[in-house]
């Protein structure tokens, strides 16, 4: 699921620090989390802040 973050990302001309700041956390370890693997499946509650800070959909997960 990361990799169809990471494509967003890269289209929208952003880094995981902007991400990050974007869906207000303090810090971007939960994102490095998620590209790292260590997250599997990522929470609902993440995927809607994700969506929100990059405007998109959530059917852009599917």
């Amino acid at each position: 699921m990361w990799n169809k973050v990471q494509r967003i990302l890269d289209e929208k001309e952003l880094s995981i620090n902007q991400l990050s700041n974007l869906i207000g956390f303090k810090s971007n370890s939960v994102l490095y989390s998620f590209k790292n693997g260590k997250i599997k499946k990522p929470s609902f509650e993440l995927m809607v802040k994700i969506a929100y800070a990059l405007d998109i959909s959530l059917d852009e997960f599917r």
